[in-house]
């Protein structure tokens, strides 16, 4: 079969041969795949530096797709942290980390969408008690994830959902896509840090897809600006785009009622997260989150790897 093939960290994927993979497992079904999304994630595992890299070459890249077996069945599926993954004409899907997609439903909507949807999904619906009415501050909300998961709090019910994060564009886009006020990061550190305490000094919960030092600059900006610290604040920490390392003074948690917590593979049971799919597909086909696939054939992928996207898009590769 044709696929996207790793063969160096160093270098993009390449469009080539690879052998078609088989079946072996009682759960296991050979699908033809309609459209993978090319995330930040699948980035990571191509150039080794994603914390499930065991350093294996050569590699298909590719962590989810939609793709359809044999008889007509339409699956979302989430691969296994091997070798093969779903850059490919064909993939084995085990079926107990896939779901069945409704017939209709968009294939290139629900790859480009249910990646960085499940982020914050999953972190509001597995990680915490979150409940309707309660406040969020989403950390980094300008990316791709931020950007859903300020859609994403609002449709499962937050008060209000502040959003952070840098270019002046892309923060008012946010407000279309219902966020109640916007931070910006960018400028004097002290004014940003007055400006998050203002907005999102009194908020209960905070996805954070950027950590580094702006989480850093962060953490004491709100527990300073808070009115009641006796009052609970959950930081969950989603992703590293600022840096991999923070340091947090031991008094951050004395003098307030912070908890910090982390949601990705392994906080999380395969389970949990398979359970959580099936809503998240519903609010996509159902067009409850912005969602804007830029299609590129799978031939393409060394460009695809080097193409910037604007505001909510997110590259899909199609075989």
């Amino acid at each position: 079969m044709r696929a996207a093939v790793v063969r160096s960290f160093d270098a993009p994927p390449c469009y080539g041969e690879f052998e078609t993979p088989t079946p072996s497992g009682e759960h296991e079904v050979l699908v033809n795949v309609l459209a993978a999304g090319l995330h930040p994630r699948v980035r990571s595992s191509a150039d080794g530096s994603h914390y499930t890299s065991d350093g294996t070459l050569p590699l298909i890249p590719g962590i989810d797709a939609v793709g359809c077996t044999a008889d007509g069945e339409l699956l979302y599926f989430v691969a296994p942290d091997t070798a093969l993954g779903t850059m490919a004409e064909r993939a084995v899907v085990d079926r107990r980390r896939a779901i069945t997609l409704p017939p209709g439903t968009d294939p290139l909507a629900v790859a480009a969408a249910m990646n960085p949807g499940m982020s914050s999904w999953v972190a509001l619906r597995r990680r915490i008690g979150f409940q309707a009415g309660d406040s969020i501050l989403v950390l980094g909300a300008t990316g791709n994830a931020g950007q859903l998961a300020v859609q994403i709090a609002k449709r499962l019910g937050a008060s209000r959902v502040v959003g952070a994060g840098r270019n002046a564009q892309r923060l008012d886009l946010l407000m279309d896509f219902g966020a109640d006020e916007t931070v910006s990061l960018d400028g004097d550190e002290k004014d940003v840090a007055e400006r998050l305490g203002r907005a999102a000094g009194d908020v209960d919960v905070v996805i954070d897809y950027l950590w580094g030092h702006p989480t850093e600059r962060a953490i004491p900006a709100l527990l300073t600006a808070r009115p009641d610290r006796s009052k609970p604040l959950t930081w969950i920490h989603i992703g590293s785009v600022a840096g991999q390392e923070i340091t947090l003074s031991s008094h951050l948690l004395r003098a307030g009622a912070l908890t910090v917590m982390g949601s990705g593979q392994g906080s999380v049971t395969t389970a949990g997260i398979l359970a959580e799919l099936p809503s998240l597909v519903a609010e996509i086909t159902a067009g409850g989150l912005a969602v804007a696939p830029v299609a590129m054939p799978l031939s393409q992928v060394e460009q695809a790897w080097n193409t910037s996207t604007g505001p909510g898009q997110r590259i899909v590769l199609t075989p």
